[in-house]
């Protein structure tokens, strides 16, 4: 567990008619800001990107994972190099496209500033979103047992290092079939929790992800699915419950939804083939 990630804070703490002074372990939330470097015309250009509030801790999955989800960059050869601004700040991190390789960011307008909670806030409309997505509705044969699905939201909370000491994370993960997990990254951001998952996958050579099931900790907004659908994931189970806008898009990209995932049940929202009931 990254000891950037956690931080002590003293607290008094009541219990009924009792009070007394300790301490508490709460996660980190610090602002990252993405800057993309490229070449046009022989000429060096520099983009300040996006600015988003964070857990520290696999920064630069955030930041390729980010790109790769907004459709600036569609695999890791599009990437010379990820690297801190400077060795004394480490909350700016520097994206070096290869020079052959000229961004589309018009898609990137956006205010400059994105809460942790939600990654579409300041964009300049829906459609610049619906626009990023290129999933194709393929056909496939990717199925999951319910009796898989039920034991995956433990088998997530006890790889969330950070959860575990602070209670105050969204974790993310990808399964197999089988129930095994592949992949896990968790943040104080649902969108930068997801963004890590991917750009670590992007990194590990992974994409696209088709043959795994996305598991979210909290609730499945439209950007979740978004981001989801950009990977190629085609299963996204959520504990919490989905968007409208969620369930709408899940339907129209051919992704299997499902929310309310505790104990021994779910709702399946969309693709019910996918789930053998």
């Amino acid at each position: 567990m990254p000891v950037s990630s956690v931080a002590q804070v003293p607290v008094v703490k009541v219990n009924a008619d009792l009070t007394a002074d300790t301490d508490d372990m709460l996660a980190v939330e610090e602002p990252m800001e993405i800057r993309l470097s490229f070449k046009e015309g022989g000429k060096p250009i520099q983009k300040n990107i996006s600015v988003t509030m964070r857990t520290p801790g696999s920064d630069f999955e955030l930041a390729t994972g980010f790109l790769y989800t907004e459709g600036i960059i569609h695999s890791p050869l599009d990437v010379a190099a990820v690297a801190y601004a400077s060795e004394q700040n480490n909350n700016v991190v520097q994206v070096v496209l290869n020079d052959n390789m000229i961004p589309d960011i018009s898609r990137l307008e956006r205010n400059f500033y994105t809460t942790s909670s939600c990654g579409v806030c300041g964009k300049a409309s829906i459609e610049a979103v619906f626009a990023a997505c290129t999933i194709l509705d393929t056909k496939d044969a990717l199925w999951f047992s319910r009796e898989v699905i039920y034991g995956l939201p433990n088998t997530l909370r006890s790889h969330q290092a950070v959860f575990e000491h602070t209670g105050g994370l969204h974790g993310c993960a990808i399964f197999d079939t089988d129930g095994q997990l592949i992949l896990t990254r968790e943040d104080v951001g649902r969108h930068n929790a997801l963004d890590k998952l991917i750009g670590a996958a992007l990194q590990k050579g992974m994409m696209p992800l088709d043959k795994y099931l996305l598991l979210l900790s909290g609730r499945a907004s439209f950007e979740l699915l978004q981001k989801a659908a950009m990977a190629g994931i085609k299963i996204v189970a959520a504990v919490g419950a989905p968007s409208s806008l969620a369930v709408q898009m899940a339907e129209e990209w051919g992704i299997t939804l499902i929310g309310f995932l505790r104990g021994e049940r779910f709702n399946i929202y969309s693709g019910a083939e996918r789930i053998l009931i």
